[in-house]
């Protein structure tokens, strides 16, 4: 009997010490894998304000402890398709993106949501999809004040061209909030609106506005490097005409400090979208709530005054010139 006791007690005891090996080793393994990886697909490099979004994203990441694999898409739409097909492939926990096209990446974010990856855009909408967050600049606002400060330069009369993007939805939206202030004077007028997705694009609608407007009075750049294009055309004219810009990067401001044509810009902080665009990531990992819209208020930074007090309110712009 003494035996048959001894002998359950054995028993007992290795099955213990096989079970508590068996449950360590989950624990072991989580703790080897819980690194969280994030893939991103930027618009492009050749831009400061994308440069400033790719190194705020690698500073925030580094400061999280997280894995980020940043893809420049150099605003090929096939290319970013590429690259979210990739980092599903590779199994990444969270997705971010600059979209290239708003509307034409909308079927890899769909592919991305089906493999229960979470997906959030900085900077660049994307429409037909939903994503999980969306950080960007109040785009439609900051059009919006960038027209009442044209408005105000020209005092309530002139005509105006609009370098844009069409396929950005950000753009459009700048666009838009600027036409909705300049409808407001009856005496300013929108006669042209050209593409400009480079500097070197933006020269060559610049140089076409002014040949075919002889009398246009101001250019409305939907960036910085569509602004300093126009300014750098209409210096080489001599024409009197003003430029009103956005992104508001540091060559921007100093072009705006200088005596020539760009007289205003509309400032972005592409630096807190970058970062803002990594915690949410890594926020919805974790499985914790986020705001599915962040916008980020713009600022106006002016010739001879620096920044500038603003307020949108119900649809109207008030700008302390």
């Amino acid at each position: 009997m003494k035996r048959g006791m001894s002998l359950l007690i054995i028993v007992i005891l290795v099955m213990g010490l096989l079970t508590g090996c068996s449950g360590d080793a989950p624990q072991d393994a989580s703790t080897e894998n819980d690194t969280i990886r994030i893939g991103a697909s930027l618009l492009t490099q050749s831009h400061p304000f994308q440069v400033a979004i790719k190194e705020a994203m690698e500073a925030e990441a580094a400061g999280l402890g997280v894995e980020i694999d940043i893809a420049i898409a150099d605003q090929d739409l096939n290319r970013q398709i590429s690259a979210i097909e990739d980092f599903i492939n590779k199994g990444v926990d969270a997705i971010i993106l600059v979209p290239v096209d708003s509307d034409g990446v909308m079927g890899a974010i769909m592919k991305a949501k089906e493999a229960n990856i979470p997906v959030v855009t900085v900077d660049i909408k994307a429409n037909g999809v939903e994503v999980d967050s969306h950080i960007a600049t109040d785009n439609y606002a900051g059009g919006m004040i960038a027209a009442e400060a044209m408005a105000q330069f020209l005092e309530k009369a002139g005509d105006v061209g609009l370098i844009t993007y069409p396929e950005v939805q950000s753009v459009r939206d700048r666009i838009d909030g600027f036409k909705e202030i300049a409808d407001t004077y009856e005496d300013l007028n929108i006669v042209i609106e050209l593409p400009g997705r480079t500097r070197e694009e933006a020269v060559s609608a610049s140089e076409d506005m002014l040949t075919s407007n002889p009398g246009l009075r101001g250019i409305f750049g939907f960036g910085d490097d569509m602004a300093i294009a126009a300014t750098t055309v209409i210096g080489e004219r001599n024409s009197d005409t003003i430029v009103v810009g956005f992104d508001g990067l540091e060559e921007a401001r100093n072009s705006t400090d200088a005596d020539n044509a760009f007289q205003a810009v509309v400032v972005q902080y592409p630096d807190l979208m970058g970062a803002e665009g990594v915690r949410n990531a890594v926020s919805l990992v974790r499985g914790e709530a986020v705001e599915k819209e962040v916008p980020v208020t713009p600022g106006l930074y002016v010739h001879g005054r620096g920044f500038v007090d603003v307020e949108v309110i119900n649809g109207k712009v008030n700008i302390g010139l």
